[in-house]
């Protein structure tokens, strides 16, 4: 396995999250990066995976970089061309393993707010909302958050709560009536990969980025993170993954040119 001497952040981004990917599981996917991520784990490693987008687009083989999720290129060879009822529905019913989502703020149990920043009736910047976010957080039994890491969006308390991830800790979820087992599942940023400990939900350090010290980690962050002493050091993108990765944005609407 050969791996590049030069990559850009976001073909590390897209690598890494494709390897969160498993074959024959299904994943609720949203416009981007992690378009991307999934259409490379489809070309590599998990051929046998089902890809669903919002708009109704169920199973496609997608030729090249969609547009947005109502794009027809995701409709490409689908086995299904439904609709947004019919994929909430069957997230509803627990048949979508991994959703991606995205998000202005994040605290330490992985809820997130797309809504608003500062005072909700009168705040300093209103955000695009919820959109589908709330559904795949409370409904995909694994959510993948891909956001930028810092200290305004790594935040220990939310100014509005749009999505939950483990709400106040263990057990939360489950008392609210969402499902035993279900989500945040990993979160990747600029900087690193993170889970989250298994007693007290709170966000923990997997991996970081070739470059990034721990000093990085700690200085972007405005809530502690735990940070295990056999976290490992993230492989860059192998010679074939980047050369997938501009095969499938050809246009550099993602990656760049």
């Amino acid at each position: 396995m050969e791996y590049a001497d030069e990559f850009t952040s976001t073909e590390l981004l897209a690598c890494v999250a494709s390897h969160l990917l498993e074959n024959g599981k299904t994943f609720f996917v949203g416009t981007g990066l992690p378009m991307i991520a999934c259409m490379l784990a489809q070309r590599t490693h998990a051929p046998d995976s089902l890809i669903i987008f919002e708009a109704g687009g169920i199973g496609p083989k997608i030729p090249a970089l969609p547009i947005s999720v109502g794009d027809s290129r995701t409709f490409h060879k689908a086995v299904s061309a439904s609709t947004m009822h019919d994929v909430m529905s069957a997230a509803q019913s627990g048949y979508i393993d991994y959703g991606f989502l995205g998000a202005a703020q994040m605290d330490p149990y992985g809820n997130i707010n797309t809504t608003v920043i500062g005072e909700h009736h009168r705040p300093k910047a209103r955000l695009p909302g919820s959109g589908g976010a709330n559904d795949i957080g409370s409904l995909c039994w694994n959510t993948i958050l891909l956001m930028r890491q810092d200290k305004r969006r790594f935040v220990e308390k939310l100014d509005f709560l749009t999505t939950p991830g483990f709400l106040s800790g263990p057990g939360s979820r489950e008392e609210v009536g969402l499902s035993q087992g279900s989500g945040p599942y990993r979160v990747i940023t600029q900087l690193g990969v993170y889970g989250f400990d298994d007693n007290s939900k709170r966000l923990k350090l997997l991996e970081r980025y070739p470059g990034v010290t721990l000093e990085d980690i700690i200085e972007n962050s405005g809530f502690e993170i735990i940070i295990p002493d056999d976290h490992g050091i993230t492989n860059p993108p192998t010679l074939e993954e980047q050369r997938i990765l501009h095969e499938i944005d050809t246009e550099g609407m993602v990656l760049g040119k």
